[in-house]
């Protein structure tokens, strides 16, 4: 039987233009009785939910996550009384049974039992940068959608330029594609001097991918709208990372120490404290990061067989950037720590696997680091410093594999006699 853990709390079902608040009392017979309202969006209405959640001595108030319609709710309640922002998914209703009263009704009495896991919500500090990331974010998928279409174009053109350069949006690319858009007849010799340092090696190739190019007036002011909005979405980030590093400066000591491990520079330590926060204690341990992170495998096991092993969606944010660093990690010459470890994995799993892997590996170094404040310093980089336990365990798991290939060779193995 499910023991009641909030005798008085109250559920929230969130609209964008109101709210239906419910508060659910019980007494210690276990009878519960319920109190209803609605409030509207307004910030003046807001305040008097509140207020009226604290006449009737309710200090628990648990909300789904609706778009970003809760936060203004969470602001006004944050400080005065202890919200959990739940996933929708926890709290859904039974189908035929669902009025917005009913939906609160629901949510106080799940939310009673404590069986509501609460979604994690950084302090205020952290949500500003959090915000800046996330837009900074989506400003650099913006950019690279718009440097796709100005790749199109000049394939449209019949211009290769991708097929000889390295960089279509380098130096000299950008040089040639403004010598183009200009109108004037294409001069090679004009088109070579354009070219800058390893690309003058290209010359005759250059030439030879733009001659004989036919450039329409729709495909040329496509071009240059793409190359305007491209140069205003770089000022526009460059201004983003400027004030992400100014609001970071109360963790410069925590990017220090993430900024040591492989594959993780200062600016990806600001982005990853964006989203993890400074405060490790509020997640149960290193796995629940990980799991929360969305780079561990789901459980979705029945009648004894696993129907998939996928990592869940989580980690929107967060997973891309980590796996950037594993990609960088990976590469490092000067501590090939990472390297060493990605080059087993993918023997036996692949590439995909190994790097989801070694991501999920820099995402538990920096847990341990941020919570202990301690540096850098893997125990298992020599076998001497390794812990015994770990020591034991890697002695069996090697023993066990040595056994397995001395089977596949038909060999009998037989396991020494207990005196």
């Amino acid at each position: 039987m499910l023991r009641i853990v909030h005798r008085n709390c109250a559920g929230m079902d969130v609209h964008k233009k109101f709210i239906a608040v419910c508060i659910a009392t019980t007494d210690f017979s276990g009878v519960t009785t319920y109190k209803k309202k609605r409030f509207s969006t307004f910030n003046s209405d807001l305040k008097a939910c509140r207020d009226w959640l604290l006449k009737y001595g309710c200090s628990e108030v648990c909300m789904e996550s609706t778009g970003k319609y809760w936060i203004p709710f969470f602001n006004v309640l944050e400080g005065h009384l202890h919200v959990v922002v739940a996933n929708p998914k926890y709290v859904r209703a039974i189908k035929g049974q669902k009025t917005d009263d009913k939906d609160a009704m629901w949510i106080a009495d799940l939310f009673k039992f404590d069986i509501i896991p609460s979604s994690y919500i950084p302090i205020k500090e952290i949500r500003k940068l959090r915000e800046l990331f996330r837009y900074r974010y989506n400003l650099v998928n913006a950019r690279s959608s718009e440097k796709m279409r100005l790749q199109n174009s000049l394939t449209v053109s019949n211009i290769a330029l991708g097929s000889v350069l390295t960089d279509t949006f380098g130096k000299s690319a950008s040089a040639i594609i403004e010598y183009l858009l200009s109108g004037q007849d294409f001069d090679p010799e004009h088109c070579k001097r354009l070219l800058f340092k390893g690309a003058k090696n290209k010359a005759d190739d250059v030439v030879s991918s733009i001659i004989g190019c036919e450039i329409s007036n729709d495909q040329a002011l496509k071009m240059r709208l793409c190359r305007e909005h491209t140069s205003f979405l770089d000022s526009v980030i460059g201004r983003l990372d400027k004030s992400i590093a100014e609001l970071s400066k109360p963790y410069n000591d925590l990017i220090q120490l993430a900024a040591d491990v492989p594959g993780i520079t200062e600016t990806s330590a600001r982005y990853i404290i964006a989203e993890i926060g400074a405060d490790m204690t509020v997640f149960k341990s290193a796995k629940h990061l990980c799991s929360w992170a969305g780079l561990t495998p789901q459980n979705n096991e029945s009648a004894g067989k696993k129907k998939s092993c996928r990592i869940s969606r989580a980690g929107a944010y967060l997973k891309p950037l980590l796996v950037q660093c594993a990609l960088a990690a990976i590469k490092d010459k000067q501590n090939p720590y990472f390297r060493v470890k990605y080059d087993r994995i993918k023997k036996r799993r692949g590439h995909k696997r190994a790097i989801i892997a070694i991501a999920r590996m820099i995402l538990t170094c920096l847990y341990h680091m941020f919570l202990k404040k301690e540096a850098f310093q893997p125990s298992d980089i020599h076998y001497e410093e390794l812990p015994e336990q770990l020591l034991e365990k890697r002695k069996a798991h090697y023993i066990k594999q040595a056994i397995k290939l001395l089977e596949k060779e038909g060999m009998t193995v037989v396991p020494p006699t207990v005196a």
